[in-house]
């Protein structure tokens, strides 16, 4: 955690003052450190990835991961079983697919490093260390974090003879001194994660197995530990149940059952977009295959996880690029998870994902114009009163006036391309605890007012400050603070420390 500022200003003027300035109330800003903030999200990837003329979904996928493989730190590229495979074991060779892809992008590297204006890669050693955002990998590093899984499906598969590269990789990954959590993508089974964490009950104690566990974070597209044919009746055979199960209470599990499913219709539908903005566009756009059954169905998964201000990946209910989840039982009815398989939380996650798929497409092919060209669009940046970055802002607000407007100032925002920007200041309910309506005045503005309902003692707000410019393609930033409410009164006292 870092620092945390507390400044409380006297006033009984009805006057605007600055989000920054404790407008009104006690403000507590809250940030991670800038050192942590710094770094990529740790991301390793389970993929049942086949060849494009064979199953594209997760060769699409793949190929959009390498255009952001300067957003996430791509600590495994893991080939294992999955509904690619079902009916039969994971074919070995099929694991060339992601070495395809690095091939492509080893050839774009060039004009994507321009995005960031990088001209070097670190030294092995330090590649494999801890990656800022803004680093573009070298092929060589990439290729060194592909791996084999677990080739079989199905919980039985587990155990004493099923110990694999990837397997192993994953604990040495977990077990590394690094406080940011380790991201298990998993686009066909988690059969190879399921194998990790036996190995693991087998060789230590209780708490030891407690502290790998607390390390991960997991978002299973659908369950594909199963045979296509059993999906929805047979879920006692996959792995992906035994660790709800048995772990419910240390394994942090994301089970997508909305947004794999609205991204794969939204792209079948706009398919003549990717046809004409990612498809042929640099190397890796050339490789990109045409779609069968949807498009990209297992990108939320990463999507999730990208910092881009309007999530924290490890608050399910703070709605990202990759949906939104709620804790309950799963499909199965036996177990419980973080998911959004049913009644309001899918309907809740279905509408942000319809409204965030047009600037998550958007910013696919700004970045697919890097890749062919080696110049393009870049994101706006959003700051708030004096705060950049990326991280969620949290402030408590305490004797709040509810006839005093907040000032709510992005005015230093700014573009690196010089563009002009728009604005959107809205509040996100289903993140917060608020139910009453909370009023934002000129909310198109660089700067709105907001204003806080009687009934908000106690509550909290999400507020989201949406930023586009005007480039080709419109690139959108976001900037989330959450805002914990606590006594509402007409008097006003500060002090300062």
């Amino acid at each position: 955690m870092g620092r945390i500022n507390r400044i409380i200003i006297v006033t009984k003027m009805k006057k605007l003052l600055p989000l920054a300035l404790a407008a009104l109330s006690i403000f507590h800003f809250q940030f991670s450190t800038a050192a942590a903030q710094s770094l990529k999200p740790r991301l390793v990837v389970l993929t049942d990835i086949a060849p494009g003329d064979i199953e594209p979904d997760d060769m699409e996928s793949m190929i959009r991961l390498m255009s952001y493989a300067d957003r996430y730190e791509i600590e495994a590229l893991i080939a294992s079983g999955g509904w690619n495979s079902s009916g039969r074991a994971y074919p070995r060779e099929w694991v060339d697919s992601i070495e395809v892809t690095i091939a492509a992008y080893e050839k774009d590297l060039p004009n994507l490093a321009r995005r960031s204006a990088q001209r070097r890669f670190l030294s092995p050693e330090a590649e494999a260390g801890r990656q800022s955002l803004g680093y573009w990998p070298s092929a060589e590093y990439l290729r060194s974090r592909v791996a084999l899984g677990s080739l079989e499906l199905g919980m039985a598969k587990i155990g004493e003879g099923n110990r694999s590269a990837g397997s192993d990789l994953i604990i040495r990954l977990a077990d590394e001194e690094d406080p940011r959590p380790l991201w298990i993508s998993v686009w066909g089974g988690g059969n190879t994660l399921a194998q990790a964490i036996w190995q693991v009950k087998q060789e230590r104690s209780e708490a030891e197995l407690k502290v790998f566990l607390n390390k991960l974070r997991v978002y299973t597209i659908t369950d594909q530990d199963v045979p296509w044919g059993e999906r929805h009746s047979n879920y006692a055979f996959s792995s992906h149940q035994w660790m709800r199960r048995e772990f419910e209470r240390d394994l942090f599990f994301i089970w997508d059952e909305s947004a794999w499913l609205t991204q794969n219709d939204l792209g079948s539908r706009g398919w003549n977009e990717y046809a004409e903005h990612i498809q042929g566009h640099g190397n890796l756009g050339a490789i990109y295959p045409k779609n069968k059954w949807g498009v990209e169905g297992d990108t939320p998964s990463f999507l999730h996880v990208t910092p881009n201000g309007l999530n924290d990946p490890s608050e399910p209910g703070q709605t990202g690029w990759g949906g939104r989840f709620e804790w309950g039982p799963g499909m199965d009815g036996a177990t419980n998870c973080y998911t959004n398989h049913t009644g309001e939380a899918k309907e809740i996650s279905q509408r942000y994902e319809n409204y965030f798929y047009p600037a998550t497409f958007a910013d696919f092919a700004a970045r697919m114009d890097w890749a062919a060209n080696g110049k393009g669009n870049r994101n706006p940046e959003v700051v708030i009163s004096r705060n950049d970055g990326i991280e969620i802002m949290r402030t408590y607000l305490d004797n709040v006036n509810t006839d005093w407007p907040l000032l709510l100032d992005a005015s230093r925002s700014h573009d690196p391309d010089g563009d002009a920007l728009r604005y959107k200041w809205w509040v996100m309910p289903e993140a917060g605890t608020v139910t009453e309506t909370v009023t934002i005045e000129n909310a198109t503005s660089a700067k709105a007012s907001m204003y806080i309902p009687a009934g908000a003692a106690g509550g909290t707000i999400h507020v989201i400050c949406e930023v586009w410019d005007d480039g080709t393609p419109a690139l959108a930033s976001y900037r989330r603070f959450v805002i914990e409410v606590g006594e509402i009164e007409e008097r006003i006292l500060y002090e300062m420390d």
